[in-house]
């Protein structure tokens, strides 16, 4: 066909994997060859490729521009495609699409089993790697119809190329559109002829005997070679790039190409004339000082030669380049210096840092092979030759071979420039491959006039033989067959000689004639190929479609209504002035010191008691209501003023102290914090736990910072029905209300970050909450930046779906990760309050192997060592974890960044990573991240250890290293300020520095009877009162008629015996318990002479359906005749109802199923006000029970079966309560009308128990126990540039290397077959390990000794450990001596475990075997 009658599309579509992507040769081949089709012809280009980058403000290749077809974007995000537009950053700058694929996971199924039906493609057999590619490629045909569909006319004529198998399934999806969109399919090496190659099975001896099909199946690749079998079959044409290719598409394939089109090279990227000469030069200095550098030696004229390309051994032919550099140094050659350079990209950690500052001229006598670090050197194919051949590159070598094996695009490092340039200094390049569809780097030398050797096994080997039929001096085509290796190499050694002795006249010809052969494959005269088979295209659409309109038709016009719309309102903000004399009252409203400062809470109450109280002592909504005139009465008011300096001056000198923290600084992530009402971001205990944890951090003086979300409707707030449903009702939070401030930058910016999701970015506003002196930035998507469905993550907290669950704990772990960095703030340590945060191991490591070019394993040390994981759940239910399908679609691209597998991400959250079924453990990823651990009571660590044990099979329960820290509570927020008078006066001075002997709480003691009554008294009837008036609110009582709300005001009392039960209403946490016997209850609350009353209050989460119907349960029993206003159920609970109640009741009762209460801090709470405990034993109160300051149900389980276990505590409760507390309640002394013993238990609650559970107690716990040591432990590991970190990943990957090896040859641990041992008898115990080369020092031995409980379980009673004895011959003895020291009958087991001092602990590594 001439040129003249090609039919030209007016749109092409270039679909691969390579588009911004780079991976091997296509990916120069399609972005030069976009260069020559710009300057040809008139149609619209645009690349299609992948978005596994995804982080687009990272990404090399890739800048996006929001403007570029915008309309279409969102028509298409509508139909669920999710793209990124832009411009690769190549010469020439075409559009590219980066096609977000992983959406269509979840789909895979279905999608794969349409393609099955229809075109018989086989992906049962489909690993990961082909999934990933078949869904993008099939959503890349879904972009293109969507495309052209939206923007493009019926006669506009549209070819889509689809590169290779992994865009396959792109073609198969056209097939099916009803579009005239024509398909070309090329693909550039087959599925089959690669892995034979990879295999090592001789291609070339079986390519016409082969079945393609059986040997896909032989060698796994049957879903590739299917996918690749259907493309070439449903294409509307079918190339490939050499006759090479050509014979095995034919072979294997059954299928003939359509046409032959080679690659070709863009000349105009090649600096020309004396520009080239200058680049030239400027690269073989370079050359020329890095091989000096790393040899040592000095280099008078050189000759230099290099290989590049990807890195594959033997196919590319780098095992015949360095046996030829060792043949030549063996040789009597005696030419020039030989400096060989394989320039080719491998696993590296950066550059040699030493081998750098030599070169910066640090003087340093250090050599070596490499420029850059190698993940594995030890393994390492070209330096294994190397020290097989001696090629040492000592001085007296006539043969210098270097290995660089970074990406070299001008900032690698070392040689910082291009490879392009690096190539055109070479005196000689070599490519001597195996398997070589068409050979671009032979064909890039040319170009660079660098003479070159190629093999007939290469494409463009043989389109020079054929097309170039002159002399070609400039490069070798060597005869490569399955059986002639020696021969290659002997040529390839022949020709660095016959290179060597040119003259310069001779080197000139040899380079004109390489730039001159290269002309042949130029794209000017190639792409004629491409446009042929653009135009058989869509011949053949055209024969399967019908011809396209010949005038551009217009769509049929519909009739649109034009709306007028409503008036555009603008909002405009008056915000408050306040005047010069009162700004503190701004200052402090803006700082949550003053919610736990009495006077500063005073101060805003004295304003307007009543607006204070009507807008939830909220002071920046109080401010905001007041008028112009009030602050002027307020700034003439000289008793309010007085108060406001001396709350002022109290606010100064407390935030001096900010000046003066010390120790280490603290990276604090939690999913809520419970700080105040005013700020709706908290649900239960997780959240009030860390937001007295914050508070406690400032008032202790702790470089502490808090991360966390802002929510914009946070936690519900809960209204009942008159049923007593629970309905919630989500309002919106006023962030003008809140105190919280948005963060700007010097130019006084939003600052914001952001996060790669599937197809876009998701963006997040930073605002700041001043904690006292610790600040707490809040994350926040709600804003125009992002997508709708984005914008709505930080809705709600622990709202939506699972995936919604996922993008909020992305957002708070890598989100808060770049927070902090955007901040400039890097912790010295990083606390995970909760497995939510834990994805911040996963960004940390990205920063420590992208930034500091340490490995993978190096990263995670320091990461590990400067990590800290507390759980606060009891339940392995309760961890959150992702099915995998749902993890790839968001941190698909997280392994290329860590330099690691899928299957090694997977591990971080799996106990097996092979097992798709097995859910993506958030709290497994935290305690791999993660040296230490941590669960929240003495018990909740040993049921902690329990659950996690599957993560340390080597390991028994008991031996983990799960510590706990128990929770406390934050003593001045929960403490009524009636109390915190009397503590004042008698727990001392040093009590107020929060620096204090927990034994200053006996001063309670010190206390009048009297004093201690009065203060209950009031404090229940302040509570009474409080839940009277919330009651007398029809919008919050609805679940009480109003005849019920008259009776229980008429009887609900303040001088009666009154027990709170509030918290999240769980089924775990037995609301019900109390009525499993309503008759009996009625006669406790009915006890004419000792009555008792309990007011109930607490949330169940939403979607939980059992904890709402025992709120329903409970609303219905307190509306029965007996009980009505002697159980009551107060709504809405939140902060303030919280502090009514623990501050007001006489006895707080608890009562958790065991041992599912983690800790349970509304009783530690409770405890700061003289209420005693009435719980369970389980969580806090465990460790926080003593005799006479409270009263406990036993630990123990009495029976298996939870009905009868809940029927006896039941009746256990009801006899405490009749023989115990109501009765001491009740006996009051006749002369001073005072419950003495009564009043004896509240001071032994505050001085027993009280003391012990303060956020003061746990923060100090945390920083002996924790942060200290991970400070000190991670500083010595990122020292003189990690050199510890470095040295303990080395010897863990050597121990790793080495572990399988170990064999025990020879024991006599005792057993039953050996006998009896004797009490108190010694017995010396041998084991000889085979342990090769390695130390024996690194290996631990030792036998445990257990018994079985009655559940079967083996509990360790001991252990022995055995020393090392000898070596001979690689076998190792080691010996223990066994002393019974006592009777009956153990189950023993030996394990080994690799050892070393500068490990934290066991569970630090995870090689340990069972014997």
């Amino acid at each position: 066909m001439n040129q003249k009658e090609l039919i030209s599309p007016d749109y092409l579509f270039e679909v691969s994997w390579e588009v911004c992507n780079k991976v091997g040769g296509i990916h120069t081949v399609i972005a030069t060859k976009s260069i020559g089709m710009a300057d040809g012809i008139n149609e619209e280009q645009i690349f299609i490729g992948p978005d596994v980058w995804m982080d687009t403000a990272q990404h090399p290749e890739f800048k996006e521009d929001p403007l570029l077809f915008r309309t279409w974007r969102v028509s298409a995000a509508q139909e669920g495609i999710r793209v990124r537009v832009g411009r690769w950053n190549v010469q020439g700058h075409p559009i590219a699409i980066l096609v977000d694929f992983t959406q269509y996971i979840t789909q895979k199924d279905k999608i794969l089993a349409d393609f099955w039906e229809k075109f018989q493609l086989d992906s049962l057999s489909g690993a990961w790697d082909y999934v990933e590619s078949a869904l993008f490629g099939y959503a890349a045909g879904k972009v293109i119809e969507s495309f052209v569909n939206f923007n493009l006319l019926s006669s506009h004529k549209v070819v889509a190329q689809f590169h290779e198998w992994m865009t396959g399934a792109g073609v198969l999806y056209l097939k099916n559109s009803p579009l005239s969109i024509a398909t070309v399919f090329t693909t550039h090496a087959t599925t089959l002829g690669r892995s034979l190659a990879y295999n090592n099975i001789k291609l070339y001896d079986v390519i016409d005997v082969v079945d393609g099909d059986q040997k896909a199946r032989e060698l796994n690749v049957t879903a590739k070679h299917s996918l690749e079998k259907c493309a070439a079959h449903n294409a509307d044409v079918f190339t490939t790039v050499s006759d090479l290719t050509a014979k095995e598409c034919s072979r294997f394939l059954s299928k003939d190409v359509d046409l032959v089109t080679p690659n070709g090279f863009e000349n105009t990227i090649v600096p020309q004339d004396k520009e080239f000469g200058q680049y030239r030069k400027q690269a073989r200095e370079k050359l020329l000082q890095v091989a000096q550098m790393m040899t040592g030696d000095t280099f008078v004229n050189p000759l230099f030669v290099g290989i590049g390309g990807r890195y594959e051994f033997k196919n590319k032919g780098i095992d015949i380049f360095v046996d030829a550099m060792a043949k030549l140094e063996k040789s009597d050659y005696s030419g020039r210096e030989v400096v060989a350079f394989v320039l080719v990209p491998a696993g590296i950690n950066g550059y040699d840092k030493e081998l750098v500052a030599k070169i910066c001229g640090s003087g340093s006598d250090y050599t070596t092979h490499t420029s850059h670090n190698l993940q594995y050197p030890e393994n390492d194919p070209v330096l294994c030759r190397m020290g097989a051949h001696g090629l040492n590159n000592r001085t007296n070598k006539k043969v210098k071979l270097l290995f660089i094996p970074s990406y070299l695009n001008g900032n690698d490092g070392v040689f910082n420039l291009p490879y392009y340039q690096l190539l055109s200094g070479l005196d000689l390049s070599v490519f001597p491959s195996y398997y070589e569809p068409w050979g671009y780097t032979p064909l890039e030398s040319l170009a660079f006039s660098v003479p070159t050797i190629t093999t007939t096994l290469a494409g463009f080997g043989l389109w020079v033989n054929e097309y170039y039929t002159k002399k070609h001096p400039g490069i070798s085509v060597v005869e490569r067959n399955e059986s002639n290796y020696d021969e290659v190499v002997e040529k390839v050694y022949e020709k660095i000689i016959e290179v060597a002795s040119l003259d310069s006249k001779g080197e000139k010809k040899y380079r004109d004639n390489a730039k001159a052969v290269s002309e042949i494959a130029l794209w000017s005269n190639n792409l004629k190929y491409y446009r042929e088979a653009y135009s058989l295209a869509i011949e053949r659409i055209i024969e399967r479609k019908g011809k396209y309109p010949e005038i551009n038709n217009v769509k049929n016009m519909e009739f649109k209504k034009i709306e007028v719309g409503s008036p555009s309102w603008n909002r405009v903000l008056v915000t408050r002035n306040i005047p010069e004399r009162l700004k503190y009252l701004d200052i402090i409203s803006k700082n949550l010191w003053w919610c736990w400062n009495q006077e500063a809470m005073d101060l805003f109450k004295s304003i307007d008691k009543d607006l204070w109280i009507a807008l939830d002592r909220n002071p920046i909504a109080l401010l905001d209501h007041l008028s112009y005139d009030q602050y002027q009465l307020l700034e003439k008011n000289e008793k309010f003023l007085r108060q406001l300096d001396k709350v002022a001056a109290s606010f100064n000198e407390y935030m001096e102290g900010k000046n003066h923290r010390e120790g280490a600084s603290i990276a604090y992530f939690c999913m809520e914090y419970g700080l105040d009402a005013s700020l709706k971001i908290y649900s239960g205990g997780l959240g009030i736990l860390a937001g007295d944890y914050l508070k406690e951090s400032s008032d202790l003086g702790v470089n502490m910072t808090g991360i966390g979300l802002l929510y914009r409707y946070g936690y519900f707030n809960q209204k009942l029905s008159g049923y007593g449903d629970q309905i919630a009702d989500y309002q919106p939070q006023d962030f003008m209300k809140i105190p919280a401030v948005p963060v700007r930058d010097a130019e006084d910016k939003w600052v914001t970050i952001s996060v790669a999701f599937p197809g876009r970015n998701i963006y997040a506003r930073l605002w700041r909450v001043d904690v006292g002196r610790t600040e707490l930035y809040l994350l926040d998507t709600d804003f125009d930046a992002n997508l709708p469905e984005d914008r709505q993550v930080t809705y709600h907290l622990y709202g939506g779906d699972w995936e919604n669950r996922l993008k909020q704990e992305l957002l708070l772990g890598v989100g808060g990760i770049r927070a902090l960095r955007a901040l400039g703030i890097k912790a010295d340590v990083y606390h995970c309050n909760e497995g939510h945060a834990a994805f911040t191991g996963l960004e940390r490591l990205r920063e420590y192997i992208n930034d500091d070019h340490l490995s993978y394993d190096e990263a995670m040390e320091v990461v590990r060592s400067s990590s800290l994981f507390t759980t606060h759940t009891p339940v392995p239910a309760g961890h959150d974890a992702f099915h995998e399908d749902l993890l790839r679609k968001y941190i698909s691209h997280y392994p290329d960044r860590l330099k690691i597998s899928w299957t090694t991400l997977m591990s971080l959250g799996k106990n097996n990573p092979y097992d798709q079924n097995e859910k993506f453990s958030m709290s497994n990823l935290a305690c791999n991240i993660s040296q230490e651990v941590n669960g929240v009571s003495w018990l909740h660590g040993k049921v902690s250890q329990d659950i996690l044990a599957k993560m340390w099979p080597g390991y028994l329960p008991e031996e983990l290293h799960v510590g706990y820290v128990t929770n406390g509570v934050h003593y001045p927020t929960w403490t009524a300020p009636q109390w915190k008078e009397v503590h004042a006066r008698v727990f001392g001075d040093e009590f107020k520095t929060h620096k204090y002997d927990k034994e200053c709480f006996n001063g309670i003691y010190e206390v009048k009877d009297a004093e201690i009554w009065s203060i209950r008294q009031d404090l229940r009837a302040r509570l009474i009162k409080s839940v009277k008036k919330r009651l007398s609110d029809p919008g919050a009582s609805s679940h009480y008629s109003p005849q019920h709300i008259v009776e229980i005001k008429n009887t609900l009392r303040d001088d009666v015996l009154t027990i709170g039960f509030a918290r999240r209403f769980a089924t775990y946490k037995r609301a019900h318990l109390l009525f499993r016997d309503l008759d009996r209850l009625s006669a406790i609350v009915n006890n004419p002479k000792r009555p008792v009353q309990f007011l109930f209050a607490g949330k169940a989460h939403p979607a939980d359906k059992a904890g709402s119907d025992l709120i329903k349960k409970i609303v219905d029993i307190s509306k029965m005749p007996q009980f009505i206003g002697k159980i009551v159920f107060v709504p809405n609970y939140d902060i303030n109802v919280a502090k009514y109640l623990v501050q007001g009741v006489d006895v707080w009762m608890n009562n958790p199923t065991r041992p599912l209460e983690a800790s349970g801090t509304s009783g530690e709470k409770a405890a700061m006000n003289g209420v005693m405990h009435f719980s369970v034993l389980d969580g806090w109160w465990v460790e926080g029970y003593k005799e006479g300051a409270g009263w406990a149900l036993p630990m123990e389980r009495t029976y298996d079966d939870q009905n009868f276990q809940d029927e006896l505590d039941a009746a256990t409760i009801y006899n405490i309560i009749e023989n115990e507390i109501a009765p001491t309640y009740y006996d009051v002394n006749p002369v001073t009308g005072l419950p003495v013993d009564w009043i004896k238990t509240i001071k032994n609650c505050v001085a027993q128990v009280a003391c012990n559970f303060t956020t003061n107690r746990m923060f100090n716990d945390y920083i002996d126990k924790y942060y200290n040591p991970l400070f000190s432990r991670s500083s010595k590991l990122i020292a003189s540039d990690y050199k510890e970190a470095r040295e303990i990943a080395l010897w863990k990957r050597k121990m790793r290397n080495g572990w399988e090896q170990l064999q025990v040859r020879q024991t006599n641990f005792m057993n039953d077959a050996q006998g009896q041992l004797l009490l108190g008898k010694e017995l010396i115990s041998t084991i000889s390990i085979f342990v090769g080369d390695m130390d024996p020092n690194d290996i631990g031995v030792e036998l445990l000794y257990a018994r079985q409980n009655a559940k079967g379980r083996y509990v360790k009673e001991g252990v022995y450990t055995f020393e090392f004895d000898k070596l001979e011959d690689g076998v190792a003895t080691y010996k223990a001596t066994i002393l019974p020291n006592t009777t009956g009958a153990y189950q023993i087991a030996g394990r080994i475990f690799a050892k070393s001092d500068k490990l934290p602990h066991r569970q630090d590594f995870e090689l340990v075997k069972w014997l």
